[in-house]
């Protein structure tokens, strides 16, 4: 392949765990593209600093160093890609992968060599293990000869992985050749300023915040927090939790206001997520004071400024908290933001109400996906989706539907999302904006396309309508259209003219999926009086319109006649409740 090569089912590994994905090598650097979405990671040609293979049990394993000081492993490749990958590196990439050795014979003691942020323990020339000392949160001597590391708890880790490696020390002898000692100098006090030099202790655990925020709420994980802006973490600081996470879990920022109320939401996505218990939180949901205005200055001294956050923070901020709180934790972590596109609904607002199982929200359509807010929250991407359908029945039964309908949205991965309850007014504008995306609509399963959609919900006004006057209107206009779909309403279409002599209501989704059920609502039989309860009229053909004996009613019929197939293409009929 001369535009590049690509592998499947490749791991990375690292601090977070190890992630199935995707591996390609073009060109223009290298990519890793997580399975299932998430995490995506692209390193260009030019900041490629080295690279090299190394035998692993069942697999072989790349690693791949950049310029600032960062270190990849994709692990997964077999034995016939080794070459192959090889040749291209070398004739695209212009870097020749050198081989490493791994030391299998389980010893431990051996050599220390520390390039960049990366440290190698070896023995006999042969690598038992690496560590990176950027995510060292403290380090310090013990006695004379021995030096401990201590690791980031990062909450992100427990998503994936049983185990985290916490703590590790390494004891060096006075006889040590590699860090010669003096008199006032022990080896081991050698070792430790080297590791000193090149940890992360800036802002450890008992570092300090460079901002922080008291006394925000967070709707997920629920609760009161004084959220920490550190240089390499984000802290969650509560009365019963403390979460601590990485900068380098987090893929977006959502910021997501709400329409004609005094909150703004933004949320983190994580990838992995963090965990409380048993359960795990990929989205962090903060809610913000819409109007608080706040100024915060940022703790870092003129020259980390200048040098590593420049373009990204200055000294002070003011504005809006929800404002201030995105810019720093933008200029920290270096996550993209996202907020509204061009959707709005027939107030103007950014969102339509909607529920999700049992939970009422907020669906925001963005422009490369849907957000559901705020519990669960659900993140949809438009390349996740297989078709959207929309459906005319609401959560109420035939009472609601003219008022409210429901969206579906069927993912490539065969699960759903069935959002309900959707004002009808808000039709218009959500079809236009799906419709306009390229997204597949289906109709109620029919494979109709849009038009089926257009001809459920053409009535739709700016205003949710009347339900009575809904009635009147598709009572005068429902004949015709009802004499195709239910034979029995043609059998007895004159029988006496009784307003309660209505086969319109009520009509089952079982029709929806083939077409070849019937709808299960037939007439009421009639009676002098309304009755308490009411019987459905048999399927006998007779249009007598008088009550049937008890035993007779419903399946109790002995005779049916046979139905005419009915026209998948037909027109739906209109759905209304019984008038008395």
């Amino acid at each position: 392949m001369t535009d590049g090569h690509l592998f499947n089912n490749i791991l990375l590994g690292g601090r977070t765990g190890t992630n199935l994905g995707q591996f390609k090598v073009h060109p223009g650097g290298l990519a890793w593209k997580r399975q299932g979405g998430g995490k995506t990671i692209e390193i260009d040609k030019a900041d490629l600093t080295s690279v090299t293979w190394m035998k692993v049990p069942r697999a072989y394993q790349l690693g791949v160093r950049i310029k600032d000081g960062l270190s990849y492993t994709f692990i997964g490749f077999r034995e016939q890609d080794v070459s192959s990958l090889i040749n291209f590196m070398q004739k695209n990439l212009g870097i020749s992968p050198d081989e490493k050795q791994l030391s299998v014979g389980g010893h431990n003691w051996g050599g220390i060599g520390i390039v960049g942020s990366m440290l190698t323990f070896m023995v006999e020339s042969k690598q038992a293990f690496e560590v990176s000392l950027a995510d060292v949160s403290q380090t310090q001597m013990q006695g004379k000869t021995d030096v401990l590391l201590e690791f980031h708890v990062d909450d992100t880790t427990g998503a994936n992985e049983k185990d985290s490696l916490m703590d590790m020390s390494f004891h060096v002898p006075t006889s040590n050749t590699q860090f010669p000692g003096n008199e006032n100098r022990t080896s081991a006090q050698i070792l430790w300023e080297a590791i000193l030099d090149r940890a992360d202790n800036g802002s450890g655990s008992s570092g300090e915040a460079v901002v922080t925020f008291e006394g925000i709420a967070i709707l997920t994980p629920r609760g009161r927090y004084a959220v920490e802006l550190h240089l390499p973490f984000l802290r969650l600081q509560g009365q019963a939790n403390d979460f601590k996470i990485q900068y380098s879990s987090i893929l977006r920022l959502f910021v997501l206001p709400k329409s004609n109320n005094p909150h703004t939401i933004v949320v983190v996505t994580l990838d992995p997520p963090i965990r409380k218990g048993q359960t795990l939180y990929p989205h962090i949901v903060i809610q913000f004071e819409t109007e608080t205005v706040v100024q915060k200055n940022m703790k870092l001294s003129r020259e980390l400024l200048d040098e590593k956050y420049k373009d990204r923070l200055v000294e002070s901020y003011q504005g809006l908290v929800h404002e201030v709180f995105v810019k720093v934790l933008r200029g920290l972590s270096g996550a993209k933001v996202t907020r509204p596109g061009s959707f709005r609904n027939y107030k103007n607002g950014y969102a339509v109400k909607s529920s999700l199982k049992a939970e009422d929200g907020l669906l925001y359509p963005l422009e490369k996906g849907f957000f559901f807010l705020p519990k669960p929250p659900t993140l949809i991407l438009d390349e996740e989706i297989e078709f959207v359908e929309f459906e005319r029945h609401g959560a109420g039964g035939a009472s609601m539907s003219s008022q409210y309908f429901d969206l579906l949205v069927k993912l490539k991965n065969d699960q759903e999302h069935l959002f309900r309850n959707i004002q009808r007014s808000e039709y218009r504008n959500l079809f236009n904006f799906i419709n306009g995306k390229g997204l597949k609509v289906m109709n109620l399963g029919d494979g109709q396309g849009t038009s089926g959609v257009t001809d459920v919900l053409q009535d739709t006004d700016d205003v949710a309508p009347d339900p009575h006057l809904e009635r009147i209107k598709n009572q005068a206009g429902s004949s015709e259209d009802s004499d195709e779909e239910d034979e029995d309403f043609v059998l007895h279409k004159d029988d006496g003219g009784s307003p309660t002599d209505d086969s319109g209501g009520e009509e089952s989704d079982a029709s929806e999926s083939g077409g070849e059920k019937q709808k299960s609502s037939k007439k009421e039989a009639r009676s002098s009086k309304p009755p308490v309860k009411r019987k459905p009229k048999g399927k006998d053909g007779e249009g007598s319109g008088k009550r049937k004996p008890k035993g007779m009613d419903g399946e109790g019929s002995e005779k049916r006649k046979p139905k005419k197939k009915k026209d998948p293409n037909a027109p739906k009929r209109p759905m209304m409740p019984f008038m008395v």
